[in-house]
């Protein structure tokens, strides 16, 4: 039952993101990917001032773009299935665990991207520091889990990060199987996916520095 619910969501999700990724992408950065293959749609270079903003505002329609983009790009397909092969779980067949991997990143996607932002009118794009030393732009680039800014600019808490991934993590209850559908479990989940948005922000950081050097060589 379980797994048929997570097909059911992936296929609605993948033919409404396919109308949605077809068209071009949101804004100029968005063409560059971390290590020249994962998806980094949402990074902005530069800063947004207090009571302003260095870059265009995100409208809601950008968000869902966004969510789409970042959730359907065609590299994401074999990445979900090289972590479900990876995952050490034995329990269940790889099919089925490819679909909850899908519907769990999906849906974590949309609800920390594009859903909460709307609601809360936050910005959910990366804004790159690309300034100071390591130490400071590590902490900068964790700090982003909690702190975010308003589509005005102002800083504000990171009620889509946090709040968003507990909500998939709610709603990952409807297709996982029984045995995780406990407390332990959804925080669990909510867990990897804070920790993994908070990797994903160290990448996106560092990135054009790594790739500078690389072209160097």
């Amino acid at each position: 039952m379980s797994a048929r619910i997570a097909r059911r969501i992936v296929r609605a999700c993948v033919v409404t993101a396919g109308i949605v990724c077809s068209a071009a992408p949101v804004f100029a950065q968005e063409n560059d990917r971390v290590f020249g293959v994962l998806p980094n749609y949402s990074t902005v270079d530069g800063h947004s001032t207090e009571g302003g903003s260095a870059t265009t505002p995100i409208s809601s329609r950008q968000s869902f773009r966004l969510a789409s983009l970042s959730s359907f790009d065609h590299v994401i397909f074999p990445y979900v299935g090289l972590m479900t092969a990876f995952d050490g779980n034995r329990a269940a067949n790889y099919g089925d665990r490819y679909m909850r991997a899908f519907a769990d990143n999906s849906i974590g996607n949309f609800m920390t991207t594009a859903v909460v932002p709307s609601l809360t009118n936050q910005d959910p794009r990366y804004f790159r520091s690309g300034e100071g030393g390591a130490f400071r732009r590590i902490a900068y680039a964790a700090s982003r889990g909690v702190v975010t800014r308003t589509r005005l600019g102002r800083a504000v808490f990171n009620i889509s990060e946090v709040g968003g991934n507990l909500a998939a993590a709610g709603l990952s209850n409807l297709y996982h199987d029984a045995a995780d559908r406990t407390v332990v479990g959804t925080m669990s989940r909510w867990g990897l996916q804070v920790m993994g948005d908070t990797i994903s922000n160290e990448l996106k950081e560092f990135w054009p520095d790594i790739h500078a050097k690389l072209r160097k060589h």
